[in-house]
């Protein structure tokens, strides 16, 4: 019976992403199709809604955490700080190394802004701009756009994936990131390598685009606009609670709407839970966007999503699953197990969100640690979804950019990364067995 509904399930989601329906849709229909289960096991309703109840508890923290980081953005929007970094960004580009600068502009915007579909919305279509001005291979420069964006959505401290990972696994953020910049080094460099050699080998001609001059047109281009960008990065140093990290960058942003943009306080709340509009046709594709409501679909996914896990671990429908989990773990390592897992997962359930709670629930007890276990999950779940074509994690960058879905095999960090932990956890396997 549980394999039955669990493939109700996939169908349910694999004909929303066919019929290009909301995948809200399917997890709602799921929720409903998992209560029923708790029914034919003899779950009486009442536990069933406690057991929801409490999934949506734990995760309580991360929804107010992604209500502020969608104000956030629509404030960084407003206030000039996207349009200052990337004006001084694009500074840098050379059309000889214009493919490495593309995903290292990318991996930066990311990191500062904790999401990979704004970073893709912003700096990624000047790129892709850029790009087509250039006549460049569009399936280099949307690969490399994309595991820039998600380089950041992996790592940020605002990053709403980073944050996720932290609730599933009760782990501290800033020690999270801190083990990921050791484990992103060696894939980092080597899709360094690999942009830097096929860059080298084009022949881009020269972009004549004036960043500046376009975003002049919307914003007063002042460098003091980096300071909410600033604060994240200096108390992120310090390791001050990502709320207080976010409340200064949001009120710093909020005064600079104000004193250099010219907005009124009015407009600032309108902007704040509607999104940033902006009046310039050239602009708006660039800059508008975020807000809380942009954040309500990605809150209802969690929401719903959240209800899962307390239905999985009261009424056993995965513990078939985590049994053969345990198996594959003794021969190709527990890190392979949860490779294995995040595959499958973020195939079926098309977004990283629903993909990190499931593999949470099947190979949480497979790790020595839970610090190691939040890795695992950062190395797998969080860069391979966006490797999924009917993922939205995919789907959205990928349409934003107007690249094929050949762009993915170009988006060298996002396999190199669990490629390489998998390799590595190989080696000491058999060196382990060897001494033995």
């Amino acid at each position: 019976m549980a394999t039955l509904t669990l493939s109700l399930f996939c169908m349910i989601l694999l004909g929303c992403v066919l019929l290009d329906i909301s995948i809200l849709y399917a997890l709602l229909a799921g929720l409903l199709l998992f209560l029923a289960y708790g029914l034919y096991k003899r779950v009486p309703l009442r536990e069933l809604l406690r057991l929801s109840l409490s999934g949506v508890k734990t995760a309580s923290g991360i929804l107010i955490m992604m209500a502020l980081i969608g104000a956030l953005t629509a404030l960084w929007r407003a206030s000039g700080t996207i349009a200052v970094i990337i004006c001084y960004a694009s500074r840098l580009i050379r059309p000889s190394v214009f493919l490495l600068l593309c995903f290292l502009l990318n991996c930066g915007v990311s990191v500062l802004t904790g999401t990979a579909f704004g970073t893709v919305a912003t700096i990624g279509i000047i790129c892709m701009t850029m790009a087509n001005t250039m006549q460049m291979d569009p399936v280099w420069i949307g690969g490399a756009i994309l595991a820039g964006a998600f380089f950041g959505d992996r790592c940020s401290p605002i990053s709403t994936s980073a944050l996720l990972v932290c609730t599933l696994t009760d782990t501290d953020l800033f020690q999270n990131i801190r083990r990921m910049c050791r484990t992103v080094l060696l894939p980092f460099l080597l899709s360094c390598g690999v942009y830097l050699l096929v860059g080298l080998n084009s022949h881009p001609a020269d972009s004549g685009m004036d960043i500046r001059a376009l975003f002049a047109e919307g914003f007063q281009l002042h460098w003091i606009c980096v300071l909410p960008a600033l604060a994240v990065l200096i108390l992120s140093f310090f390791r001050r609670p990502v709320l207080l990290t976010l409340s200064v960058s949001l009120l710093l942003a909020a005064v600079l709407s104000i004193t250099v943009q010219g907005l009124n306080i009015s407009q600032v709340f309108r902007i704040l839970f509607a999104g940033y509009r902006s009046s310039s046709p050239a602009l708006a594709p660039m800059v508008d966007g975020g807000g809380v409501v942009s954040m309500l679909s990605v809150i209802g996914i969690i929401l719903i999503s959240s209800c899962y896990a307390g239905i999985f671990q009261g009424t056993g429908l995965l513990d078939g699953a985590k049994h053969s989990l345990v198996q594959i773990s003794r021969r190709i390592t527990p890190f392979g197990a949860t490779f294995c897992s995040a595959v499958v997962t973020c195939a079926i359930s098309c977004n990283q969100t629903l993909a990190a709670m499931l593999t949470n629930q099947l190979c949480s007890d497979l790790s020595e640690s839970k610090e190691s276990f939040a890795i695992d999950l950062e190395d797998t779940v969080i860069v391979i979804a966006p490797l999924i074509p009917w993922s939205i994690a995919s789907s959205v960058p990928l349409t934003t950019l107007g690249v094929p879905v050949k762009s993915l095999l170009a988006a060298c960090l996002l396999y190199l990364l669990p490629l390489s932990r998998f390799a590595k956890a190989l080696i000491q396997k058999k060196k382990s067995e060897a001494l033995c």
